[in-house]
């Protein structure tokens, strides 16, 4: 007896939990207590069109290791299809690099460099390139409850996208093996992380 009604309250809390988790479960997505399984990317873009970054310094072929970084993330943490083709590309992730620095911070007893920064600060623009939809998309995302004011007028010109400026810094210690080549490698990764979680939707 005791046993039948330990399995009668085990399925009535079975019954219970699901009623109380079935509202909760939106566009095949679990939402409960704040938390949910829904992506943090906004799938109704589908692909990114990733032009090769303007360098506007002095060290050459940081671009392209930009570009393959930032390729390499979209891929490997988003849902989006790096294109190469910007006419069939839902939207377009524009960067232009602004600033590399390169600062001296400790010497040695033979004035020779023992420890030294550098920067890389770049700006960020992702357009929405599709059909009456707003141009900017990073940096001025709709607010929740107001999607629909993403979509407007196909023959107003949307505005001027604003860029996100992103700036990361990273040491190297020559004596130790390091060099401004291996600083940049890492800058130029941490950026392509950096870039793209600003893609993820905002809570």
């Amino acid at each position: 007896m005791r046993a039948w009604l330990t399995r009668r309250r085990l399925a009535s809390c079975v019954v219970a939990a699901g009623t109380f988790l079935l509202p909760a479960c939106k566009d095949g997505h679990l939402d409960v207590f704040g938390y949910t399984s829904e992506p943090p990317y906004d799938c109704s873009i589908q692909t990114v069109y990733v032009p090769i970054p303007q360098n506007l310094t002095y060290r050459r072929g940081l671009e392209f290791d930009l570009k393959r970084a930032i390729d390499r993330e979209i891929e490997s943490k988003t849902p989006y299809r790096v294109s190469s083709n910007p006419d069939a590309a839902d939207t377009e992730l524009f960067c232009k690099i602004i600033v590399r620095t390169k600062n001296v911070v400790v010497l040695n007893q033979n004035n020779e460099v023992r420890d030294a920064e550098t920067t890389l600060a770049v700006e960020v623009t992702w357009k929405d390139l599709r059909y009456g939809h707003m141009g900017d998309v990073l940096t001025k995302p709709p607010l929740p409850g107001q999607a629909e004011l993403a979509v407007v007028d196909p023959l107003t010109p949307p505005p001027a996208p604003t860029p996100l400026l992103i700036t990361v810094p990273s040491n190297f210690v020559p004596e130790l093996g390091g060099s401004i080549t291996t600083a940049e490698k890492q800058m130029v990764d941490r950026l392509a992380v950096e870039i793209v979680s600003k893609m993820e939707k905002r809570w």
